[in-house]
């Protein structure tokens, strides 16, 4: 019987360690969708805000991904990072195109 459970309750930590990628990584495209629209409205502030909250989100989500999606959030992830060094030193053009990079990696990394 405690074999059962056990088999039980990780089978359970699988698949709630799933939805928990799918909610970050749902997040991360949110957030990385709003430093697009503000990078090319000429807001790098806030460009670089949602930068941030996106990249926190991913890198949750690829602590639990797994294979190719895995790979994708890794890289939009890295692409984050250089749209917040960019958006940081006032360089909006730049930024924005390595959000709309993270964008389509985090799209990818959802199917």
């Amino acid at each position: 019987m405690k074999k059962l459970a056990s088999v039980c309750a990780g089978l359970l930590l699988l698949l709630s360690t799933s939805v928990f990628a799918e909610e970050n990584a749902a997040s991360a495209l949110e957030h990385a969708n709003q430093a697009v629209v503000h990078g090319k409205a000429g807001h790098t502030p806030i460009l670089v805000e949602h930068a941030k909250a996106a990249l926190e989100d991913a890198l949750s989500a690829a602590i639990v991904a797994k294979g190719v999606s895995k790979n994708h959030i890794e890289a939009g992830s890295k692409e984050l990072q250089e749209a917040i060094d960019h958006g940081t030193l006032g360089h909006v053009g730049k930024a924005t195109a390595h959000a709309e990079a993270a964008v389509e990696h985090l799209k990818a990394g959802n199917k």
